[in-house]
């Protein structure tokens, strides 16, 4: 099978096209200098040029705070709803299915209930929201085959994350404070990598979420366990007697220009139920991942 995979240069993308790869598949990365999703005579001359077979877009712009800001309204529509649109027109042109990667923040983050990934009940809170469920609808729109995939607090490798943030602001003070109202589960990109590699060897289309296993927490719980896990592999800098970490609400936080979504709770059933094996436990992965980054000498 040919894939090709937008952003491959990012978080998600490069982890897929490493798994795409080692299945076999011919994987054609592409990012911003190699096709230009916002220009859709871009995205038809690759689309024909390559021709795939399945296209899986992880390209977004995802800087939730500088979405709000005025002079970026236009840049963030163009990328996650028209871009989006530009590539599901070519994959109905070409006949190939396509796979979005989408976002929580489709929803309003109300109630403590994990959201169901059929359910249709949408109200984003901010742009960044409002422009992923954009894109939602121009794949759903155009096209039968196709896959969305929602996913939620996504760390790995390339690029930054809530993992890195909080080594790096560890490291230089000894208290800091994290919320504790805003409640998901933590999704490790080689993790989702390989279900998103099952998926698109299927035809079992729709729409699912997908995030690590092991329960729902907060921001505050999940910088808890990566202090204490770093702490455990020798690093003292993130050792209880020396940094203090402190739960607070998103009120007393402040800060954002984006408002957040309290309820980031999805529920993953429809995946075991299609056949799909679900992500590992979200703390297994946080442990391989931090172990990664100390053999890689990034801690």
């Amino acid at each position: 099978m040919k894939l090709l995979i937008t952003g491959a240069a990012g978080q998600l993308g490069s982890d897929l096209v490493t798994e795409v790869s080692r299945r076999g598949h011919e994987a054609v990365g592409v990012d911003i200098a190699d096709m230009d999703i916002t220009d859709p005579d871009s995205v038809h001359r690759v689309m024909d040029a390559v021709r795939p077979d399945a296209v899986i877009h992880c390209a977004a712009w995802t800087a939730v705070d500088a979405a709000e800001e005025p002079a970026n309204l236009e840049k963030v529509r163009l990328v996650n709803a028209d871009g989006t649109a530009h590539i599901a027109e070519s994959c109905r042109d070409l006949g190939c299915k396509m796979m979005y990667l989408s976002t929580d923040y489709v929803f309003d983050g109300r109630g403590d209930t994990p959201w169901d990934p059929d359910c249709k009940t949408f109200a984003p809170l901010n742009v960044y929201g409002r422009t992923k469920l954009e894109g939602e609808l121009a794949v759903s729109g155009l096209l039968s085959n196709y896959f969305i995939v929602r996913i939620a607090w996504v760390f790995g490798r390339h690029g930054a994350n809530f993992v890195k943030t909080m080594l790096n602001i560890g490291k230089k003070r000894n208290r800091l404070t994290v919320v504790n109202d805003q409640i998901g589960t933590p999704t490790y990109t080689p993790d989702l990598a390989r279900l998103l590699a099952d998926m698109i060897e299927t035809d079992q289309y729709g729409f699912y979420h997908a995030t690590n296993e092991g329960g729902y927490i907060s921001w505050y719980e999940f910088a808890k366990e990566i202090f204490s896990k770093a702490a455990a592999l020798g690093f003292a800098e993130y050792e209880e007697s020396r940094l203090t970490v402190l739960p607070v609400t998103t009120a007393e936080y402040g800060l954002s220009l984006a408002a957040r979504p309290f309820n980031s709770r999805l529920d993953k059933s429809k995946l075991a139920a299609c056949g799909f094996q679900p992500l590992p436990d979200w703390r297994d992965a946080l442990a391989r991942y931090l172990k990664e980054l100390a053999d890689a000498g990034e801690i």
